[in-house]
């Protein structure tokens, strides 16, 4: 009764979807531009943070483009409250990185977390979803609450990334470390473009004890 009064739509196109689609209906899912990075085992995603940031693995499961099919989506999921995108990109990229040996090994997934007022406004961190699929997928566990955004940014504030962190001005901050010495962790994100968030994130958990770190995302800039 629901989907007669509301139908299911395509995330990307809005046509109604069939019984068997979900999220996305199959045209669409066909057009993605789909990287295909963490099986050609391609350094692309780690050139975007190359020398400010030392990770394991990196890897983005979209191409994303300005006006492209992939910036509908994520608009869908970030402002639309569309969360089960979320989950639909996790199981899709989680399921592919189960099958390579370079992420069996990873013992915690961690989202990047939104600024508390924000999360509140919008009612759920766009990436969490999608970090609780690929978790499942790589048997690891899931932490949502150890990494911290202990101020909200700008646009300006990024630009200025090198005035931004240092110990007084850092925009994340770890709750605790115990817990994550000696881990390899997977830090996940909705997008990357420049590496900022990355970069922010990953000089704060990389002062940890003897961890490794890799990224995943669902899509990176052009």
């Amino acid at each position: 009764m629901l989907n007669l009064f509301f139908p299911a739509v395509c995330e990307a196109c809005n046509y109604v979807l069939s019984d068997n689609e979900l999220v996305l209906c199959t045209r669409c899912r066909h057009h993605l531009p789909v990287t295909n990075y963490h099986f050609d085992d391609s350094e692309t995603v780690k050139k975007v943070v190359y020398g400010r940031v030392a990770l394991e693995h990196a890897t983005a499961l979209l191409h994303f483009s300005k006006k492209g099919i992939v910036q509908q989506i994520l608009h869908n999921l970030k402002y639309r409250g569309h969360e089960q995108i979320s989950e639909f990109f996790g199981k899709w990229l989680g399921a592919e990185l189960a099958t390579l040996e370079a992420y069996q090994k990873i013992d915690i997934v961690i989202p990047v977390p939104l600024y508390k007022t924000k999360l509140r406004k919008r009612g759920y961190n766009q990436v969490a979803k999608f970090g609780q699929e690929i978790a499942k997928s790589l048997k690891a566990d899931y932490n949502d609450t150890v990494l911290i955004k202990v101020k909200p940014s700008t646009t300006q504030v990024f630009k200025e990334r090198i005035k931004r962190w240092n110990d007084d001005g850092a925009l994340f901050a770890i709750s605790e470390n115990q817990s994550l010495i000696g881990k390899h962790i997977l830090l996940v994100d909705d997008i990357i473009t420049t590496g900022a968030t990355v970069e922010a994130c990953a000089t704060e958990l990389l002062k940890i004890e003897n961890i490794k770190l890799s990224l995943a995302t669902m899509a990176i800039a052009d």
